[in-house]
């Protein structure tokens, strides 16, 4: 395939030009959020991703053997038949008499060998692939692959021999459906084949494809995961949900014929590929869904699902505006604005992007009903993805739901709801037979598809952690917090931050040293301490985390049970529970915030994980009213970064989020400046690496966070506004007491700030040492100008 030359030094004068155009633009000019390419993508990196929050597709634009690879979020292997726990409460007994007498490497090695299913793999796995192989090696002219982020929509547009050529692609949430449209002004139209093929799992076969019409093809399988692990040993497995990816052709000319489960088009000027795929997981019979879905297209044309889909996608997209102008570059391809940005150029239009295309992410791999995003959304193309492509519950999954609420999508939390539900039920029971404990739940660091709660882990430092429960606790109570709605915090809330306060209450041991509740056997997420002889240890009596983590489920489950009513004998005793839990937040004689309920040195002093400030961030904790807490997280922060923290893109992002609670605007944007330097692929992917979804969704609530905050009880302004954004705007954010929040200010000062409440309340609002009390009326809109005064 041959590009024109000319085209990629065009590209490159485009950018020098628009660079020096940028000062000029006209600041009220209206902008797409489009990103763009000049060739087609030649790895699965720089493919542009659709989806309807459960399925999804990564398209590649070749305009010779275009590939478009497959995905469904219900494709995993097994099934929820691995039991419910490991050990018993002898055991759990045992471990805790080993860390009473310092024994912690002992503790590490049991606290594996009796309750972990150590190493395991059973992954999320790719539907497949459909490939478009054209039969004339055409010269490309004119080539463009975009994806448009207000219409959800990847185009690919180029000509040759004079003859215009498109190819367009989006996934439908309205009508469940994977639509491609190819079409071409040459008289002559296109000749080319359609192939489904999935790859092989450790070269068994995973699929039959069958052409049940002439202008259909089949594709069934069942998932399963020959190279399996269970307790680190091959656990070969042979079963997992089962599928259907099934493709219907509809065209306008030329002719369409069937061979060996492929299509062959000849002379074709138009045709619209329709993909369905569903599974057994969400569907006893799931081929019928496939044919009712496609019945239900037959009169459809793709310009009207292409409207619905628009529609139906735009009421989540559009309720967000983010403008920081710089749009003279949008001239530029999206690869070569990330390349200058490596190079130290500057460019918040690009910063504006990466924030929209977050919230496009999430919208676009979780919608109600589907199963949550996953470490990569939906968008996976192996058969044994990196770490399952799982729910890792220590922070990733959290990271990717952090954006929901403040960017105004608050419905997409839900899959998150509805996952940990299910593990919640499993999660009493692992609490019973592992650790002797009849209330409550306990979910460990890690779930999947069939919503286990039991420990995996084969070293004690990344897995033995009880706390993906209490962590996951936070979201229901900040979606209460977001929207107001009580029903949900009468019959979903409460009764999951009731469960794992219950496993709490029985969890927590009492120290006569400190005279506190203690919560022990302790990690913190991934890291490990020196012990006294010397050697790196997990487990520990008690961390920082994890008693910050406690407190606050403790603190949201009060909260809770005064606006419901509640003050019965369970409500008492996590009152007083509370009062003598153990501080998670120590400082250190050094000024940092303790790691562990001891003063242990590091091995590794620029871990990746700021588990230590949970307490700043996600949490409310330690806000700027705990002055010596607030400066001992800027010194936390520091010295993690002196010693190489903040690696991966994830990790990248949770210290923008810590820069945002702290005011550190400078620090902030030169972080904002290294996760886009160092962590963004082509594509704009979060790379961990290897590509996790996390970091974009992080980035984004990173963004909003440096924007509006409203953790404290009251709505900072402009917190933490990064000193290179001297104009912008932001329109439709949420603060918590379901108030809609638009933002406008130039030369880094609030013009306009307009403020609409869902409820009749009373809100403090803060910006720059200035503070408002309104009185606020439910949809009514409040105008205010810098310094707070209501604009009549």
């Amino acid at each position: 395939m041959k590009f024109n030359t000319i085209q990629k030094i065009t590209v490159l004068l485009l950018f020098t030009l628009s660079v020096s155009a940028y000062s000029q633009e006209n600041k009220n000019s209206s902008f797409n959020n489009t990103i763009w390419y000049a060739q087609p993508a030649t790895k699965w990196m720089q493919a542009l991703p659709v989806g309807n929050g459960r399925l999804g597709a990564m398209v590649f634009g070749d305009p010779q053997k275009e590939r478009i690879q497959l995905n469904e979020d219900s494709m995993w292997s097994g099934g929820p038949d691995w039991g419910d726990a490991r050990g018993t409460k002898e055991d759990l007994k045992e471990i805790r008499e080993l860390i009473k007498n310092g024994e912690a490497h002992k503790a590490d090695k049991l606290i594996v060998e009796k309750f972990s299913y150590k190493s395991t793999r059973r992954s999320h796995q790719t539907m497949g692939d459909l490939f478009i192989n054209f039969h004339k090696d055409k010269k490309i002219e004119n080539y463009k692959r975009t994806l448009d982020m207000d219409s959800a929509l990847v185009e690919v547009t180029y000509t040759s021999e004079g003859n215009n050529y498109i190819e367009k692609v989006f996934s439908s949430t309205i009508d469940d459906v994977l639509v491609i449209e190819l079409s071409t002004s040459a008289k002559d139209g296109m000749n080319f084949n359609l192939q489904l093929s999935r790859p092989k799992d450790k070269e068994h076969a995973t699929v039959s494809v069958s052409n049940p019409a002439n202008n259909e093809i089949s594709m069934t399988g069942m998932v399963t995961q020959y190279g399996g692990l269970k307790y680190s040993k091959p656990f070969p497995i042979d079963y997992g949900v089962k599928f259907e990816t099934l493709l219907k052709v509809k065209n306008n000319s030329g002719t369409i014929t069937s061979k060996n489960g492929e299509l062959l088009l000849r002379g074709v000027q138009k045709a619209t590929i329709f993909i369905v795929g569903n599974t057994s997981f969400y569907y006893k019979d799931f081929k019928q869904k496939n044919r009712e879905t496609l019945t239900l297209l037959k009169n459809q044309s793709f310009e009207s699902l292409l409207m619905r889909h628009v529609n139906d996608y735009q009421k989540l997209y559009k309720r967000v505006d983010f403008d920081l102008e710089g749009h003279a570059l949008d001239a530029v391809a999206t690869d070569e604005r990330l390349k200058k940005i490596r190079e130290g150029a500057d460019d918040p239009d690009m910063v504006a992007k990466l924030f929209q295309y977050g919230r496009y992410l999430l919208i676009s791999s979780s919608r109600p009903g589907t199963n949550p995003a996953n470490l990569q959304g939906i968008w996976n193309k192996d058969i044994e993805a990196p770490w399952n492509a799982d729910y890792h519950l220590n922070i990733n999954l959290q990271m990717n739901y952090w954006p929901a609420e403040v960017t105004n999508l608050s419905e997409l939390h839900e899959p998150f709801f509805d996952l940990l539900d299910r593990v919640e039920k499993r999660g009493r029971i692992t609490a019973t037979k592992q650790y002797g404990i009849d209330r409550g739940a306990v979910i460990h660091h890690t779930t999947d598809l069939w919503a286990n709660s039991w420990m995996r882990a084969e070293q004690a430092y990344w897995g033995a952690w009880i706390h993906g429960g209490g962590w996951t606790a936070q979201h229901y109570w900040e979606h209460f917090q977001y929207t107001q709605n009580k029903d949900f915090l009468k019959e979903r809330a409460y009764p999951f931050m009731r469960s794992i306060a219950e496993f709490y209450l029985d969890w927590l041991v009492w120290d006569d040293k400190t005279q506190t509740w203690v919560s022990t056997p302790e990690t913190s997420p991934e890291n490990s301490y020196i012990a006294e002889d010397k050697r790196k240890a997990a487990v520990s009596f008690g961390s920082a985390m994890g008693h910050q983590i406690i407190a606050e489920v403790f603190d949201n489950v009060i909260a809770a049970s005064k606006i419901l009513g509640y003050n019965d004998d369970f409500i008492k005793e996590v009152k007083r529970k509370r009062e003598k839990l153990h501080p998670g937040v120590i400082i250190g004689k050094d000024g940092r915030i303790l790691e562990w309920n001891e003063p242990y040195d590091e091995p590794e002093k620029g871990h990746r994980h700021m588990s230590h400030l949970y307490a700043l961030h996600p949490s409310n904790q330690i806000t700027e009213k705990n002055t010596k807490a607030f400066e001992a997280a800027k010194k936390t922060i520091a010295y993690r970064l002196k010693y190489g923290g903040a690696g991966t893109g994830w990790s990248r992002v949770w210290m923008i989020n810590l820069n945002a609670r702290l005011f550190q605007k400078n620090e902030a944007e030169e972080n904002i400046h290294k996760f886009l330097q160092i962590s963004i692929a082509d594509n704009m992917f979060d790379m961990h690496p290897p590509f996790q979804i996390d970091g974009n969704f992080g980035f984004t609530a990173g963004v909003a966070e440096l924007l509006m905050q409203s953790h404290e009880g009251f709505i900072r302004i402009l917190p933490t506004l990064p000193p290179s954004w001297k104009q912008g705007k932001i329109n439709g954010l949420k603060a918590r007491g379901n108030i809609t929040v638009d933002i406008k200010w130039e030369d880094s000062v609030l013009q306009k700030l307009s403020l609409k409440s869902n409820i009749d309340q009373k809100k403090k609002i803060v910006y720059e040492g200035k503070e408002a009390v309104l009185n606020m009326i439910s949809g009514k809109t409040y105008n205010l100008d810098k310094n707070l005064k209501i604009i009549h």
